[in-house]
């Protein structure tokens, strides 16, 4: 069974992700921290790589919506799991 949010939730307020993949930044440079409340581009260990929206960090666990190339779902992942991540513009740390 497929996840279907309630009327009103951000999935349903997101517009669609940009339509160009940024350039990866090397691992030891990006944080998912810098991201949140934006789209971002992940890349896993494993070789995946997708569009996400971040919403919540967490000690273990980083939530947020998750682009199928159709609609956005709700999905979290350990940030152990997490490569690195672009979200253009890429934030300037002061």
């Amino acid at each position: 069974m497929a996840f279907l949010p309630m009327p009103g939730t951000p999935a349903q307020t997101l517009s669609p992700p940009p339509a160009f993949i940024p350039p990866k930044p090397p691992a030891y440079g990006s944080y998912i921290i810098d991201c949140i409340h934006n789209y971002t581009y992940v890349w896993l260990w494993n070789g995946d790589s997708f569009w996400y929206y971040p919403t919540r960090v967490e000690y273990g666990e980083v939530s947020g919506y998750r682009w199928s190339g159709e609609f956005w779902f709700y999905y979290g992942i350990d940030p152990r799991f997490i490569n690195a991540v672009s979200c253009p513009p890429i934030p300037t740390l002061y």
